[in-house]
């Protein structure tokens, strides 16, 4: 906060600066408040017996940081109101962004075949997750999930690997994506018992689960081989910062981008959303 605090500070001076510097250089006279100052196009009159000479614009820099200073200080309250603009310009530059990224992007982002699917697999609406096996976020956003596929039966989830919290959180990543390749109908089960489980999530507690589930494990290794895998996470990865994704939870509905783990109650309400544009 005192980061950007600082840099709206300074995009305020800035500014102060050039409109001082652009005005006075511009300007050979300085009107008086209240007084209209007629504007002619005639040449300079001379009066008799008298040199004409051009007004001194030189700038006094010290004196216009002076003028700046001063303005900040009596109105500090500007500097929040351009803080305000400048993050609503980012969000909505941040947003437009998201739509093309989302129209031009939309098989990989709602039907890679590498996702893993729970809720209605053929649900008119669809919101997907990216998510870490070892967010603490996410670890209590599964229970949203659970209860918005639990509550709308029309609700197709989409979970989409994004390991992003080091080789403990990929490794497990590559033994989930492993098990959907070969079980793909028990999928759900397994990301609830190892995203919903206690403890660390890693390679040798994703396999345990794998196996608790009936995967065989000389199959499951051999699938954790699988050059597809780290070809979807790259894939995923650069879909991520298109979408300006830099943590987890995060969700795309319809046509938004949904940054950190905000409840059930707003993520029904996106949810609506989209169903109301239909």
């Amino acid at each position: 906060m005192k980061k950007a605090l600082l840099l709206g500070t300074t995009g305020v001076a800035v500014a102060l600066a050039m409109l001082a510097f652009g005005f006075v250089a511009g300007s050979p006279q300085i009107a008086k408040a209240g007084t209209a100052q007629p504007v002619e196009a005639t040449q300079p009159v001379q009066t008799a017996g008298a040199d004409t000479k051009a007004p001194d614009t030189k700038i006094d820099r010290t004196e216009v940081e002076g003028i700046i200073r001063d303005y900040l200080l009596k109105n500090p309250e500007v500097l929040l109101e351009v803080q305000d603009a400048l993050e609503a310009k980012q969000k909505e530059e941040q947003r437009l962004a998201a739509l093309g990224v989302i129209k031009n992007a939309k098989e990989q982002i709602f039907n890679s075949s590498f996702d893993g699917i729970v809720g209605n697999p053929n649900g008119k609406v669809t919101i997907v997750e990216f998510y870490d096996y070892n967010c603490g976020f996410c670890k209590r956003a599964i229970e949203d999930m659970r209860a918005l596929t639990k509550s709308d039966p029309d609700l197709r989830f989409v979970l989409k690997e994004f390991p992003i919290l080091g080789p403990d959180s990929q490794k497990a990543s590559v033994v989930s994506m492993a098990f959907h390749l070969m079980m793909p109908e028990k999928y759900g089960e397994f990301h609830n018992a190892l995203l919903g489980g206690q403890g660390r999530a890693t390679e040798a507690a994703a396999i345990k689960i794998a196996l608790s589930l009936g995967a065989d494990e000389t199959t499951l290794r051999e699938k954790m081989k699988d050059p597809s895998i780290p070809e979807a996470f790259s894939k995923t990865y650069d879909l991520a910062n298109k979408l300006s994704i830099t943590g987890t939870p995060s969700y795309v509905v319809g046509n938004e981008v949904v940054f950190g783990a905000l409840g059930q109650e707003v993520l029904a309400q996106k949810i609506e959303a989209v169903k109301a544009a239909l």
